[in-house]
């Protein structure tokens, strides 16, 4: 007897399946959360610092004669140690004959600049400080408190 073939095909139920399949995210997941618990108390062991012992240093509230500060006030005035210079030219020319007193090498100008004054005019009074023979320009981040008279 002759055994007949038969031709035999599988045709899915449903079409192809949009869902994703989080099984392998979650496995990952599950193996970074393990390895997590495991390292984070190896990270907190105490390490021991030894930190340099620390002074009362005196904070020198007066500024001395001798020493040069300029100060932008909020309407953009220039003053030299509180002395209001009406422009730039003088004050450019009344620095130089400051500075050109001064030994080469202590030509040192502090700025003070009020929290509301224009930038360009800072910048106008720095670089006019430069014109005049400053060496060295420093910013004092605190205001100083005025001359006693």
């Amino acid at each position: 007897m002759a055994r007949r073939r038969r031709k035999i095909s599988v045709s899915p139920q449903s079409g192809v399946s949009a869902d994703i399949n989080i099984t392998p995210m979650v496995d990952v997941v599950l193996v970074l959360l393990i390895i997590f618990m495991v390292v984070t108390p190896l990270l907190e062991k105490d390490i021991e610092v030894r930190v340099p012992d620390s002074e009362q240093v005196e904070v020198q509230q007066e500024m001395p004669d001798q020493q040069v500060v300029v100060s932008v006030t909020e309407a953009g005035e220039l003053r030299i140690n509180q002395a209001p210079m009406p422009d730039q030219a003088t004050y450019v020319t009344a620095l130089t004959r400051m500075l050109a007193a001064r030994p080469q090498g202590e030509r040192l100008v502090f700025f003070t600049a009020d929290g509301q004054a224009n930038y360009a005019r800072l910048v106008a009074a720095l670089d006019g400080a430069r014109q005049a023979g400053a060496e060295t320009l420093g910013m004092a981040t605190e205001l100083a408190p005025p001359p006693a008279p």
